[in-house]
């Protein structure tokens, strides 16, 4: 018993549960990835918790962008910054369990009728909200360079890269590394 209290630091079980259930939740309007679900973690781990800072986060959601593997892996290391081992299993089970079981039920019976026009219309309307969360998360991850017009330049052209071109995205991470290895954002 001692040993799993040191292991979830300051959270109690309740606040564990609250922290799964909040990542439950969320795993259902992740359409176009976790990612961009970030808004509302942010709302709910930083402002209305205070479990973490707004610079912890964003270093959380940095950290695991950075590192090789699946997209999904920031949650973990959100949780993991919240209350240790158990908090990245509450958040990763959380984002995971329904959204893995929804998709893998609806790519089934969707492909089952993808040539029915509400599949099409849905299939469709999603690119739009997909865009418009992503933008959300952006702003949010954004917000500690904001105040540089260096890094406000450099999201500015990315964004303009990403639309005009084909140009690997790569390409503008390895840009961005660079003009803060300088200083320049």
């Amino acid at each position: 018993m001692v040993e799993a209290e040191a292991l979830m630091g300051t959270l109690e079980y309740g606040q564990l549960l609250s922290l799964f259930t909040h990542f439950l939740a969320l795993s259902l309007l992740a359409v176009g990835g976790a990612i961009t679900t970030a808004p509302d973690m942010h709302r709910y781990v930083v402002n209305e918790q205070h479990w973490l800072s707004n610079e912890q986060f964003t270093a959380s959601v940095a950290l695991a962008q950075a590192a090789p593997g699946p997209n999904v892996l920031f949650v973990a290391v959100i949780g993991y910054n919240v209350a240790g081992l158990p908090g990245a299993l509450a958040t990763l089970a959380g984002i995971l369990l329904p959204s893995t079981t929804l998709a893998l039920w609806a790519t089934r019976w969707g492909r089952q009728r993808n040539d029915t026009i509400g599949v099409r219309a849905f299939t469709a309307g999603l690119a739009p909200l997909t865009l418009g969360l992503l933008l959300a998360t952006g702003w949010i991850l954004a917000e500690p360079a904001r105040e540089s017009l260096g890094a406000i330049a450099l999201v500015a052209l990315t964004v303009w890269v990403t639309v005009k071109t084909r140009l690997s995205p790569l390409w503008l991470v390895a840009l961005g590394a660079v003009v803060g290895m300088l200083g320049w954002a």
